[in-house]
């Protein structure tokens, strides 16, 4: 793949670059995730007022397009591997909040939730014992959903500069300082936009496949 126009091996940062997209976007997809699902089941199970104002509370930050949330975040915080993965988390727990309130309020009327409350239990034990392990599914594929958007989002965010800052190996960095040579050298710019492509790829495959196995609909389909 040659050299870029500082003379670093185009082939060697790509690869660098690789472990680190995947880091920061499976790291920020969980952190969504896990919020996600604590305030979305909390919300479903525990319904009336409460559950009307966290969703409201969750429609709100739905209605910022995710990047110009991030670049809000990230623009008073500040740009490092910690705050984007926090930044990834914020933007994506709404969505799955939603995904996994509405599980929730068609699990709660079951009957082994309903022989749960007539034993005592907490609601806590509830949730995490008996509602959850029956989201697992739908919280796979919802995961992996999550996954692919992050990747393209701290893409868009490194080639924006409020990313991984220079002269570390970032993919959408990579893309972004690459601009000035796509005559000269298109190389430079190709293969980490290949590597972004590929990688999206991969995962919403893993996603369809997931889906399939499981005989779920799409995620959206749960809001």
């Amino acid at each position: 793949m040659g050299t870029d126009n500082a003379g670093r091996d185009v082939l060697s940062r790509v690869m660098s670059g690789a472990s680190s997209i995947i880091a920061v976007s499976v790291a920020g997809a969980s952190l969504g995730i896990a919020l996600g699902t604590i305030v979305g089941m909390s919300s479903g199970y525990k319904g009336g007022r409460t559950d009307e104002i966290v969703m409201r509370v969750m429609d709100g930050l739905m209605s910022f397009p995710s990047l110009l949330l991030a670049l809000l975040v990230l623009s008073t915080l500040g740009a490092n591997h910690e705050n984007i993965i926090a930044t990834i988390g914020v933007v994506f727990m709404p969505r799955v909040a939603r995904v996994l309130r509405s599980v929730t309020l068609s699990l709660k009327s079951l009957e082994f939730v309903q022989s749960a409350r007539l034993r005592g239990e907490p609601a806590p034990y509830i949730i995490f014992k008996e509602i959850l392990p029956n989201a697992i599914p739908v919280l796979a594929v919802e995961g992996s959903v999550r996954l692919s958007y992050a990747i393209l989002l701290a893409s868009s965010l490194g080639f924006l500069g409020l990313g991984v800052q220079p002269p570390s190996p970032d993919w959408g960095l990579m893309i972004s300082e690459s601009r000035n040579f796509l005559v000269d050298a298109p190389w430079i710019g190709l293969a980490p936009a290949a590597g972004v492509a590929t990688l999206v790829v991969g995962v919403n495959l893993l996603t369809d496949g997931l889906r399939q196995a499981r005989g779920l609909p799409a995620g959206d389909d749960y809001e």
